[in-house]
């Protein structure tokens, strides 16, 4: 009765979901079976999603569905026979007894736009969600190691990175981009967008030093406060509106303000040379920038600096990498999977409260909504999906410069699509299955080693794990999380 129900339930319901946010959910059933699928109102009955034995627990099925905020109901199909968990809350409807489970938007305030030390540059997830569902147990066999090994690891990987400094982090050859501070922003973007970078330092020629950096992240709240009615920055300003005018209408904006009205200025977090990698490692996670600016001044006042290099957790990570490559059997921590560690952010499961649930767009939803999860969810980066909740991109801050290119920036960004902007970054005629290749993917099963070799490439500073055949994402492992764990 309920599988013919709901084959007109399907027909009847197709209705898409192109434009919302979606956060990603871990469905388990625990009970056995040759086949599992799941179904449910987060896809409108419409499809069977198939679920994948568990490693190691062969009554264990697992499936990753990306779900609305609302209240959602779904049953599992199991070897051709309608079930619900009985431990999971279930209530009877017009399908026979469903499971139910409510994904409910808690608001997020964001007034003003400050920066946080406990969230660093991460793809760390909306706050503004929370699952009000019990808890189910899984008994998954799981690697284990010794808080000793850890400890032994980590003071291993301590003494390594004080023995070091950030000179070593200098290529023999290559080239550093600084901007001077009385560039207009648009000029300043469109440098950043050529040069395929997303931040450069910031030259006061008056003051005869560096003082902060421009990043992507100002453009983002360049385009949000040109999209705002009340804005006293308009299209034609931001032809000659400077990057030091910028700076100052910032702080006010973040009412970053002394006593008497003027703007607080922001001292430039940055290393020396003979800085140890430790000390430049800690620097960036403290402060929550990507890079620290390596500086060497030859004069005791600090005159006539000289910029060296910009020093990232992915340069000091290639150190890390290939200092222990030969000998990470001496170190176990480094041959443990990544699901075995508590690193990154993972994809609840159902039955699991998540305090940082994760959030993922369509291609179709708006650039709008993409800015604004960056600014309010403070997340540096979001994943693309398809239908199938497979990953086919991801669109990150520093994508957003491609907007400056042929004035982009001034179309409504409510009618453009992340599609449409990660085409600006693009070739036009590349294929848009092509771009996945952007995406760096690992797999849960990864050793923490091999995850640590993909995120030391250049310019690499996060992997979606995802699950093996289907590239649904299971969850996300960045550069910060990896060094909040070498570090402890």
């Amino acid at each position: 009765m309920f599988a013919s129900d709901m084959n007109s339930v399907r027909e009847a319901s197709r209705v898409t979901t192109a434009g919302l946010m979606l956060f990603p959910i871990q469905f388990t059933w625990p009970y056995g079976g040759r086949s599992v699928f799941i179904s449910g109102s987060f896809n409108r009955w419409a499809e069977l999603v198939p679920m994948s034995q568990v490693e190691g627990a062969p009554n264990v099925f697992q499936a990753v569905c990306a779900v609305s905020h609302g209240c959602h109901e779904y049953k599992f199909l199991v070897d051709g026979e309608w079930r619900h968990d009985e431990r999971q809350p279930h209530k009877n409807g017009e399908y026979g007894i469903v499971n139910t489970f409510d994904a409910l938007p808690v608001p997020v305030e964001v007034a003003q736009v400050q920066p946080r030390l406990d969230v660093l540059n991460s793809m760390e997830v909306d706050t503004g969600l929370t699952h009000r569902i019990s808890a189910v147990t899984l008994n998954q066999a799981m690697p284990r190691i010794s808080e000793e090994d850890v400890q032994a690891c980590r003071h291993r990987i301590s003494v390594f990175l004080a023995a070091h400094t950030a000179y070593e982090l200098l290529p023999e050859s290559g080239k550093v981009v600084a901007l001077d501070v009385n560039l207009p922003v648009k000029q300043a973007f469109h440098i950043l967008s050529e040069q395929g970078i997303a931040l450069a330092p910031l030259w006061d020629n008056c003051k005869g030093k560096f003082v902060g950096v421009l990043s992507a992240s100002d453009f983002i709240l360049i385009l949000r406060e040109l999209g705002n009615h009340g804005s006293n920055l308009t299209e034609e300003e931001l032809e000659t509106h400077t990057i030091s005018a910028w700076k100052e209408g910032k702080a006010y904006m973040n009412r970053q303000v002394d006593g008497h009205g003027r703007p607080i200025p922001k001292h430039l977090i940055y290393a020396g040379p003979c800085d140890n990698l430790k000390d430049v490692a800690l620097k960036i996670l403290q402060s929550g920038v990507a890079i620290v600016p390596v500086i060497h001044s030859s004069s005791e006042d600090g005159s006539f600096p000289q910029l060296l290099h910009l020093a990232s957790l992915s340069g000091i990570l290639k150190c890390l990498c290939r200092y222990f490559k030969h000998c990470s059997g001496s170190l176990p921590v480094l041959q443990l999977p990544i699901y075995a560690i508590p690193l990154g952010t993972w994809v609840p499961r159902i039955g699991e409260s998540s305090s940082q649930p994760f959030a993922m767009l369509r291609p179709t939803a708006s650039l709008s909504s993409a800015l604004n999860m960056l600014v309010q969810a403070r997340v540096s980066s979001i994943p693309i999906v398809d239908d199938n909740d497979s990953l086919l991109d991801i669109y990150s801050r520093s994508d957003i410069t491609a907007l400056a290119k042929g004035r982009a920036y001034t179309h409504n960004l409510n009618e453009m699509t992340i599609y449409q902007a990660l085409q600006l970054g693009q070739d036009s005629n590349t294929p848009y299955e092509m771009r996945s290749q952007r995406c760096q993917m690992c797999l849960r099963t990864d050793t923490l080693l091999k995850v640590m070799e993909q995120l030391a490439n250049p310019g690499v500073r996060r992997l979606v794990i995802v699950e093996a055949g289907s590239n649904r994402v299971e969850g996300v492992v960045s550069l910060t999380d990896v060094f909040r764990f070498l570090l402890g």
